[in-house]
């Protein structure tokens, strides 16, 4: 989950690392540092934002044109200096950059203790710097191989780049299990955890596959397999991602940004899919495959978090449309459960980085027992989409917000299409229910941006319920999803405890928290359920708790029973999901920033989890 980023060129390094360790730094913010090659090796690091290592820095004043740079998520070792990356070598010849977890590094760290080593931290990277440093001494060899030998004898995740103060013409990096990507320039080479750090120099990338190392210097770069040594020709990627994406554009914070992009975010992923003027859903990786759907017995969404809340959305809809039976699986818990795949299975992860290790590990699973693997990522050639047989990108564009926003809605866009095809393919739902629903759609975009117009009036609720300990949230149908979607933003980013329940779960436990403390938002809205959710209010209030109800602008009853009445723009049941979950969105944003908190990057959490 930790963000790398190297530079080989004729520029000064140190800026080109900062630079891209600001825009890694939604991957981890506990610690960050540098290290660069100027005569020897020159390492400044420290505990705390990359902000804090950038003032250290006028200090340092390191330069040179060769450098590595890490944003730390600790795992191993407490987040402070001297766990800080980058590790040196026990000559301090070499310096490393990892992001991953070295399972075996304690025995590893065993042998070389016992052999004369002594380390300065706690982490695994330091351990894996003295195995290589160790290896090109007993056996003379080069970088690249020393790194190749250390490589086999560790298991585990790992995204690395080394440097060696006597080969300071080059770069060798390797990755397995986390992402790890190159750029290529004029005269100059990148890596980097993601494509956000290269784009301001290149849009020419290579994404290296699991099992790859690359030996980069200012002659070219070769890229060889860690098993063998034998040689891979890659493909070169061309980048569309644009400086604007990267940049605030005058909002006060990343996801305030991409709350309000929503709109045109989920325009880009219907876009080219849904013709509402031809009567049909164009989705190639459907379209390829729909034997496979039309037979399916089952489907099977693999998720986590935010996108685990987008798949109950698709299991409600699926299951309506379609008529397909759904399970939606954390998938930590079915990687590991023992889980029944047949192959009569579709197996959909869901995932906005594409590099989530706990999905992609149930991705192996299920391809390895049979089942046809269909993916849902927001990253053009990331792990999940490779490694799936099929799918579909949804097109949030770059999210840096660490609590996701446009993506959800994205995935939930891309997931109302595959819902709808299968229904009208598999004559589960009439042409014209077919045609109603693509026509809903295609309003979708305006609905969520009318509903953004809701903001000023969401932040006068925030305002009163700044101070609160604890949120309730209810929904039912597929409301239910949408509250828990709406809790888990109001807890990241705010560090309120809140939990989403169906609604008439209450009943079995939550009520007994209730009282005149007790903040209960709950997603009214009159589609579905809508004298059994009334119900369920009155009961709040009969206990006192103070209700903030989303309802839509043809409801009365409920006005005159909530404490707060926020109005969304009345839409087909079909948009409820889309248009439901902005005033959670801004609901959680405003109280985060009312209460001081760092909204872009809260405590404890990082954007792409790619470890256990």
């Amino acid at each position: 989950m930790c963000g790398i980023v190297a530079y080989l060129g004729n520029k000064n390094a140190a800026p080109v690392l900062i630079k891209g360790l600001k825009r890694l730094e939604y991957r981890g913010y506990d610690s960050a540092g540098i290290a660069v090659w100027n005569n020897g090796l020159k390492i400044s690091k420290k505990a705390g934002k990359v902000v804090d290592l950038e003032l250290q820095l006028t200090e340092d004043q390191l330069s040179g044109t060769v450098g590595i740079g890490h944003t730390r998520w600790a795992t191993h070792g407490a987040p402070n200096d001297r766990n800080a990356h980058p590790h040196l070598s026990g000559n301090s010849k070499l310096a490393i950059i990892h992001n991953g977890i070295i399972e075996n590094h304690a025995t590893v760290k065993e042998a070389l203790i016992r052999r004369g080593h002594r380390f300065v931290s706690d982490t695994d990277t330091e351990v894996l710097i003295h195995l290589v440093e160790e290896i090109q001494d007993n056996e003379q060899c080069p970088l690249h191989d020393a790194v190749r030998l250390a490589l086999q004898q560790v298991t585990g995740a790992y995204a690395i780049v080394v440097i060696s103060e006597d080969q300071p013409g080059e770069m060798i990096a390797a990755r397995k299990g986390s992402p790890l990507v190159m750029g290529i320039g004029s005269g100059e080479f990148f890596l980097a955890s993601d494509a956000t750090p290269i784009a301001e120099y290149t849009k020419n990338v290579v994404y290296l596959n699991d099992g790859q190392m690359v030996r980069v210097d200012l002659d070219g770069y070769q890229i060889l397999n860690i098993a063998d040594n034998s040689a891979y020709t890659p493909t070169i990627h061309q980048l569309e991602i644009s400086l604007e994406q990267l940049e605030k554009g005058g909002y006060d914070h990343f996801m305030l940004k991409e709350i309000h992009e929503q709109p045109r975010a989920i325009y880009d992923t219907l876009r080219g899919r849904l013709l509402p003027e031809e009567g049909i859903i164009r989705m190639a990786g459907l379209e390829d495959n729909l034997a496979k759907f039309i037979n399916a017995q089952r489907i099977i969404i693999i998720a986590c978090g935010t996108s685990w809340h987008a798949g109950l959305v698709a299991e409600y809809l699926i299951e309506d449309l379609a008529r397909l039976p759904v399970e939606v699986e954390y998938a930590s818990e079915f990687r590991y459960r023992n889980p029944i795949i047949r192959e009569t299975d579709i197996v959909i992860p869901i995932s906005q980085s594409g590099e989530t290790a706990d999905t992609l590990a149930a991705v192996e699973m299920a391809k390895a027992k049979g089942a046809f693997v269909f993916g849902i990522c927001n990253v053009p050639a990331s792990s999940i989409p490779r490694a799936t047989h099929a799918g579909a990108y949804t097109h949030a564009g770059p999210e840096i917000g660490v609590a996701s926003t446009k993506a959800f809605t994205t995935q939930i866009a891309i997931l109302t299409l595959i819902a709808t095809y299968l229904g009208y393919k598999r004559g589960t739902i009439t042409a014209s229910r077919y045609q109603e629903i693509l026509f809903t759609l295609h309003h979708a975009p305006a609905k969520v941006e009318e509903a953004l117009k809701l903001e000023k009036a969401i932040q006068e609720v925030a305002l009163q319920y700044q101070g609160a300990t604890n949120f309730l949230y209810l929904g039912r149908g597929v409301n239910f999803p949408i509250g828990l979607e709406g809790a888990l933003k109001l807890k990241e980013i705010s560090y309120i405890h809140a939990e989403g329940y169906p609604a008439a779960e209450m009943k079995h436990g939550p009520i007994a928290l209730i009282d005149e403390n007790m903040p209960v938002v709950v997603i009214a809205t009159s589609h579905q359920h809508y004298d059994k959710i009334l119900s369920n209010i009155q009961e709040v209030k009969a206990r006192k708790g103070k209700v903030i109800a989303i309802i839509d602008k043809f409801e009365s009853e409920i006005k005159s029973l909530a404490d707060h009445i926020i109005e969304v723009p009345d839409a087909d049941a079909i948009l409820a999901p889309l248009v439901n979950v902005i005033p959670l969105q801004f609901l959680a944003y405003h109280i985060a920033v009312m209460r001081g908190c760092n909204v872009d990057q809260p405590r404890n959490l990082a954007k792409s989890v790619t470890v256990e």
